[in-house]
């Protein structure tokens, strides 16, 4: 996997400048089979990032822009008449890598119909099966400082995505690099120079990779204990649930394949707790208004939490 990570992130990066760490998070969410919320001010490389991702894998990509008369029907597909006959013609959902842009811009029935096929790896219209790619991947981006006409993922959806990373500004050095990438007017020109590194062979190659790696019973009480801790923190009122704990555990798996390891350390588990834990949390108002984080209620469970050795 750490090839993987090699081929794939020297492609990304002749697009994308600064954004390492969400890129290594979507390598090992297709590697897992889980998805990724891409969540920054515009103008930070969201939608570029997860392009120039799937541009690297050798698999079908496609993009779906979610606007606020989106209806279901226009994600997973419909029936349509042919030649006399009920068909079914199916919608942008049916790639590998799907981008999900603005997801936050759609209603909460088209939300709901992208994430049930998220979590059941298929899609039901009129009563018939059609089961979606493997591998199959969901990038979704949001905009977290802008609410006028948007609609926001329910905490309960929020908890289907396995990571949501942070896509920030990109230091001095990086902005400088930036500007210093080819264009065509506006245009990103590199975009149109990341070559297919990767493909499904790969992906399901580091996923067995990750299913091999080992966790001891104490890293797992470990995960057990700092998902527990966050249910108990004053301010939050929803902690992590169960499904956060295979995820947190999972994530770990992923961190030590990418670090050349079989066996997962603590220190796996406290690097991936933030991306998997931290969308999960649900805040009371006044912690809130003290400007205390779900980032920062992820921390203070790590440090109730004794590191096991």
């Amino acid at each position: 996997m750490n090839d993987l990570h090699d081929r794939v992130a020297a492609e990304v990066r002749r697009a994308v400048v600064g954004q390492d760490d969400a890129l290594e998070l979507l390598l090992a969410a297709a590697a897992l089979g889980g998805h990724v919320l891409l969540e920054g001010p515009p103008g930070t490389a969201k939608t570029l990032l997860a392009r120039a991702f799937a541009a690297a894998l050798d698999t079908s990509f496609r993009r779906l822009q979610f606007t606020p008369d989106m209806l279901p029907s226009d994600v997973t597909g419909t029936v349509a008449l042919r030649d006399g006959d009920l068909v079914f013609r199916p919608g942008p959902l049916f790639a590998s890598v799907v981008l999900a842009d603005e997801i936050n811009r759609t209603p909460p029935k088209t939300q709901a119909a992208l994430l049930e096929a998220m979590e059941e790896r298929h899609v039901t219209v009129d009563g018939e099966r059609h089961p979606l790619p493997e591998p199959f991947l969901v990038v979704a981006t949001q905009n977290p400082v802008e609410y006028e006409g948007t609609y926001p993922l329910p905490e309960a959806q929020l908890d289907r995505f396995l990571f949501r990373a942070d896509v920030g500004y990109p230091d001095e050095a990086g902005e400088l690099a930036l500007l210093r990438l080819p264009r065509r007017g506006l245009a990103p020109a590199a975009l149109d120079d990341v070559r297919p590194v990767a493909g499904a062979a790969d992906l399901r190659a580091a996923r067995e990779a990750v299913d091999a790696v080992r966790a001891t019973a104490e890293v797992e009480a470990f995960v057990v204990s700092i998902c527990r801790r966050t249910r108990e923190l004053p301010g939050v009122t929803l902690g992590a649930s169960p499904r956060a704990a295979v995820h947190l555990l999972a994530a770990a798996r992923a961190s030590a394949v990418l670090a050349g390891r079989d066996f997962v350390t603590p220190d796996d588990v406290v690097r991936m707790a933030r991306p998997v834990l931290a969308h999960r949390l649900v805040l009371a108002p006044e912690a809130e208004l003290d400007r205390f984080t779900a980032a920062d209620a992820v921390r203070a469970a790590l440090a109730a939490v004794p590191v096991p050795r």
